[in-house]
């Protein structure tokens, strides 16, 4: 296989002042990972993820590369943001309480994010990310249910599940889910408010190796991601608002693998999405050192106390032998100027036509943004490719939709 090319993140620009690159603003150029994490933060203000001006001034009063200040100042506006929600709920002013605790979940999420696996401030601030989630759903129309899915061993994977809006009884389906990264709470500005929009409800969960489920019960990824999807579908079957014929798949980022390795063995699902694609993640990865970027999470994730160790682990994380079994329509979405790397795209893609699968691949490119990794540069336009192809594959008619409102498309 062909070298991975050289990674954007860890490339820094000549004008080392903030700018703007073919993948986005780049608040920090010689602190490629922490200014990919605020493109992230900013481009997720335009779903309810935030508002651009804390996210700068929160920007302004951090030491550029230390992760202490990082928590710090997201933790300020996550706090005062929660504060104000409740008080305007308390009010009763319900819209302005749901617009706080929105932003506040995603300011607990970025607080958490380079917090160390054993830093004991890490379980609570996402279970403050959680409790704002909590909040903001129960409040929507029609409420969104937290629910518990039945796993393995005695646990159950944590998930939100959304009816869209809309006067319906038997709704299409998108089991959503992160990546190495990303947990289910995150997934709203990803992915599920656009599907919402659109007449799709969503479950939205967190699998081993993400969210709670590595957070508290401690449980690392696995390969076979089939068998948390599975148990998803499973719970899907139990409901019955749930249109069984179509239910899609999208997993974002190395959820992109997990989303394309469970749509390969689970036939119940009538669409899979990579959002992101990679085809081997030891390939991927194997140049990876204990000074990489992303090392403590993937060491978390993977259950390893060294990169080695976690890159062994990867050697079961690939596509070939189990794409090919894939029988839905499968998209890959993926930045044109990724800054984790695109090099393993082209060749998912060819593994599918090969295997006779109906793909469709799409670039993002710098002129239309959305180019950097999972679009977080700008979100929005992500998930109007993603859902705009989902909506074409179940056969939904958007303008007939609008009729059935139940509640304001938000």
């Amino acid at each position: 296989m062909q070298s991975p090319e050289k990674k954007l993140i860890d490339v820094v620009p000549d004008n080392t002042e903030p700018h703007y690159e073919a993948y986005g603003w780049n608040h920090w150029p010689q602190h490629g990972y922490m200014s990919y994490q605020f493109r992230r933060a900013l481009g997720e203000t335009q779903e309810g993820g935030g508002a651009v001006s804390e996210c700068f001034q929160a920007a302004s009063r951090m030491v550029p590369g230390d992760k202490e200040s990082w928590h710090v100042e997201w933790m300020r506006v996550a706090d005062r943001n929660h504060k104000r929600g409740d008080e305007a709920e308390a009010a009763g002013h319900i819209r302005t309480a749901m617009n706080c605790w929105l932003r506040a979940c995603n300011y607990y999420r970025h607080a958490d994010f380079w917090l160390l696996p054993y830093d004991p401030r890490r379980l609570p601030t996402f279970e403050q990310c959680e409790l704002m989630s909590r909040k903001y759903l129960r409040y929507l129309t029609p409420p969104a249910e937290v629910v518990e899915i039945p796993y393995e061993n005695g646990h159950t994977l944590p998930a939100y599940f959304i009816r869209a809006p809309f006067a319906i009884d038997k709704q299409p389906v998108l089991i959503s889910h992160g990546g190495l990264d990303s947990f289910k709470d995150e997934m709203w500005y990803i992915v599920s408010h656009g599907a919402l929009q659109r007449g799709i409800s969503v479950l939205i969960f967190d699998g081993p190796g993400q969210g709670r489920p590595l957070r508290r019960d401690k449980l690392p990824t696995r390969p076979d991601w089939d068998v948390p999807v599975r148990a998803c579908v499973d719970y899907l079957h139990t409901r019955k608002d749930v249109d069984l014929s179509r239910i899609a798949l999208s997993g974002s980022s190395l959820g992109g693998y997990y989303a394309a390795r469970a749509g390969s063995y689970e036939h119940r699902l009538a669409a899979c999405i990579s959002h992101g694609a990679s085809i081997d993640t030891y390939e991927r990865w194997k140049d990876r050192g204990e000074d990489d970027g992303q090392a403590d999470q993937i060491k978390w994730v993977f259950g390893a106390d060294t990169m080695k160790a976690a890159l062994e682990k990867t050697k079961q994380f690939q596509l070939r032998g189990h794409l090919e079994n894939m029988k839905c329509p499968y998209l890959i979405v993926h930045g044109g100027h990724d800054v984790l790397g695109k090099y393993q795209v082209n060749l998912v893609y060819e593994l599918a036509k090969k295997s006779g699968i109906d793909v469709t691949l799409r670039f993002v490119e710098a002129e239309e943004t959305g180019a950097d990794h999972c679009q977080h540069d700008n979100p929005t336009l992500g998930q109007e490719i993603m859902l705009d192809w989902l909506c074409d594959r179940f056969g939904i008619d958007e303008r007939a939709l609008a009729s059935k409102a139940i509640a304001p498309l938000v």
